[in-house]
């Protein structure tokens, strides 16, 4: 995991709508970078749920939300369409910002090891510097987390 105080990687990445969104250009901005291992899996459902409902929140405070997985384009336009997302999904097939950020990772899941996305956010400062890192965070608190972080 990236730590406190370093410059956040910039990228550039597809959103559901197929249009390239760059970290850099939401300087200025508080931004929650969250990433996730898959749309449509119960916990990573709950998660962006739990974002949705607290979008107005984020966006009162101007706190612009960014979901990261290695979905694709049209993996999140559906998942975006099915649960109502109103905030940024990006597909990283090719790992560009999930590796840049250190959320590629070994897994174990009934006994079995491989390497995948492991749940982790960032909260990015309007200077682009790392302010907070969430490793291992819970799909259920994560965004009621953040917010209390915050000063909700």
């Amino acid at each position: 995991m990236l730590e406190v105080g370093v410059k956040a990687p910039d990228f550039t990445l597809y959103d559901k709508e197929g249009q390239e969104i760059t970290l850099s250009a939401y300087l200025g901005k508080k931004i929650v970078l969250y990433f996730y291992p898959r749309d449509n899996t119960p916990g990573c459902t709950r998660q962006a749920c739990a974002f949705a409902q607290n979008f107005e929140a984020f966006r009162k405070k101007d706190v612009v939300v960014i979901g990261i997985s290695k979905d694709s384009v049209a993996s999140h336009q559906k998942f975006a369409a099915k649960y109502d997302l109103p905030f940024i999904l990006l597909s990283d097939p090719q790992l560009e910002a999930i590796q840049a950020y250190d959320v590629w990772q070994e897994k174990k899941n009934y006994g079995k090891v491989s390497m995948g996305v492991v749940r982790a956010t960032y909260v990015i400062d309007e200077q682009g510097m790392i302010e907070k890192v969430m490793p291992k965070v819970k799909p259920d608190t994560n965004a009621a987390e953040i917010l209390q972080y915050l000063g909700e």
